[in-house]
């Protein structure tokens, strides 16, 4: 017998839409919001109600209104009811006659910003130090809807085209890029780590999944303090087998790109138009070998990495030579590349793996990884690197792997880029970096 239950006397268990608030003009709707602003215009004043999603015009009058307007201020969490009528002048074209107006709660102190301001006009400093009071600003939470846009269509598009969703530990026994960039913590009497990528693990899932993507914290313990770095961002991370090249993966996140696109255009068009941003259209994203970008850039002796500044020009070259955002780089260096790569059996020297860079931003690493045993097991001694220290990975390539590959995406970079922020930070939530560990 199914188990039923009553919820009697509760609130719609949903917050209420702007379709919901539109569909009931000419009658009543209730929601909970907080009041953003109180405009007294005499004998009535605007009450601008505050969602979780949008901001709605109400009318009040002593009149109609039982509730004392002089107990409520900015900042007071309320349910109101209210007439819905239509006013081309009101956002969203319709406006609320207050008819009741209960408080829930109200703030101790006043808000150290201009919440109700339609920019906060502070400094990015200030924005962070009161990052809760900050996201109350509407504009300033707009970005976080388009990061949910982006990994909603990421998830959809996965999901469609037959990958399984993982979850990989965040706490790990070692590093999947190696380095110094760890952070470190003690587990238990044992040395531990953050997760710097999933990647050992998503590759150990295609053995038995085929195909894996994860939506999840990355940790890189860098003491770089610039516009494009955060210490903890999120990661959109995929792994395929029994693909034929790198060219596979780069043509699946190119599929994936068109999918997020399509998918922002038609779910988040009035978020992207308050943010003035500019979708780029995707056709076939060119691709230039690391030594074809470096002759791009003028560049004539040897160079193992391309710079910010690199990076930069070249998106501007593709720009204007191909009407691109977009770019890929292929084939860099091996030496600069992590220990799993595969490297090009005619020039060892270069790897399968590949960069995109997107207005002048690298927003994915990935590549073809080693399947083969004894190969992986060559390539770390190639690499002065003990093979029983990575006894545990290599057992997923002791017990056979399918050929394979993947990418990550930083996905703050990518909404950077997509709105046209002037810091990533902007683009998190409540960042980590070299000098924020609060709020």
């Amino acid at each position: 017998m199914e188990a039923t239950y009553a919820l009697k006397g509760l609130q719609p268990l949903h917050a209420v839409t702007v379709d919901e608030v539109k569909a009931a003009e000419g009658g009543s709707i209730t929601l909970c919001a907080c009041i953003h602003k109180i405009k007294d215009m005499g004998s009535f004043s605007f009450v601008l109600l505050r969602t979780g999603s949008a901001v709605f015009q109400s009318v009040y009058e002593k009149a109609e209104c039982p509730a004392d307007l002089s107990g409520f201020s900015e900042g007071c969490y309320v349910r109101a009811t209210g007439q819905v009528r239509k006013e081309p002048r009101a956002a969203h074209g319709v406006e609320l006659r207050l008819q009741t107006l209960t408080l829930l709660s109200s703030p101790a102190e006043s808000y150290p910003l201009h919440v109700s301001n339609r920019k906060l006009g502070c400094s990015l400093d200030t924005n962070l130090r009161h990052r809760t009071v900050a996201l109350r600003n509407p504009a300033e939470r707009l970005p976080f809807q388009i990061s949910e846009g982006v990994c909603t269509a990421f998830r959809l598009f996965m999901l469609e085209q037959g990958f399984t969703e993982i979850h990989s530990p965040k706490i790990t026994a070692m590093g999947a890029e190696g380095g110094a960039n760890l952070f470190s913590l003690q587990y238990f009497g044992r040395d531990a780590y953050l997760s710097q990528s999933p990647q050992f693990y998503k590759q150990a899932c295609v053995a038995f999944f085929d195909r894996v993507f994860e939506i999840g914290p990355v940790f890189r313990a860098e003491k770089h303090n610039s516009t494009r770095h955060l210490n903890e961002y999120v990661g959109l991370d995929f792994e395929m087998g029994y693909i034929d090249s790198m060219y596979d993966v780069m043509e699946m996140e190119t599929a994936m790109l068109r999918y997020i696109m399509e998918y922002l255009k038609g779910h988040y068009a009035a978020q992207l138009t308050a943010l003035g941003a500019e979708l780029p259209i995707i056709g076939e994203i060119p691709a230039v070998t690391f030594r074809q970008a470096l002759k791009i850039l003028g560049y004539s002796g040897k160079k193992a990495d391309l710079d910010p500044e690199d990076e930069v020009r070249l998106c501007e070259y593709m720009k204007e030579k191909r009407g691109s955002d977009f770019v890929f780089v292929t084939h860099f260096p091996s030496a600069k590349r992590p220990f799993y790569v595969m490297d090009d059996p005619e020039n060892p020297k270069q790897a399968f793996s590949f960069d995109l860079l997107f207005r002048g931003l690298e927003i994915t690493t990935g590549g073809q990884r080693i399947h083969d045993y004894a190969a992986q097991v060559e390539k770390l001694k190639r690499m002065n690197m003990d093979p029983e220290e990575f006894s545990t990975y290599l057992s997923i390539h002791r017990y056979g792997m399918p050929p394979h590959g993947g990418l990550g995406i930083g996905l703050e970079r990518l909404v950077q880029k997509l709105l046209g922020l002037d810091n990533i930070r902007r683009a998190s939530l409540f960042p980590r970096d070299v000098n924020h560990l609060e709020p």
